[in-house]
């Protein structure tokens, strides 16, 4: 099981290798789409990313409430718990 500290250090390594947000602006409060210039084809390709860390589906409908960092490494922990 990864501990919150793990997902946060994975999605960080992601959102920097894939789509080449600044490390220095990854933060738990960044915003993904106003803060780390996110688009929502950037978030599907980062679903994608999260369901072959979880090995879990993640439903779009559950995506749509995540805002900031924090939240995308609360889903995930969620989806890793379930």
């Amino acid at each position: 099981m990864l501990s919150k500290d793990e997902v946060y250090d994975h999605l960080a390594h992601r959102l920097t290798e894939m789509f080449e947000v600044p490390p220095e602006k990854i933060r738990p409060d960044a915003r993904l789409y106003e803060d780390l210039d996110l688009d929502s084809i950037d978030a599907v390709d980062l679903v994608v990313k999260l369901q072959e860390l979880t090995g879990k589906r993640v439903s779009p409908q559950d995506f749509k409430s995540v805002r900031t960092v924090s939240d995308v490494v609360d889903k995930v922990r969620a989806l890793l718990d379930a």
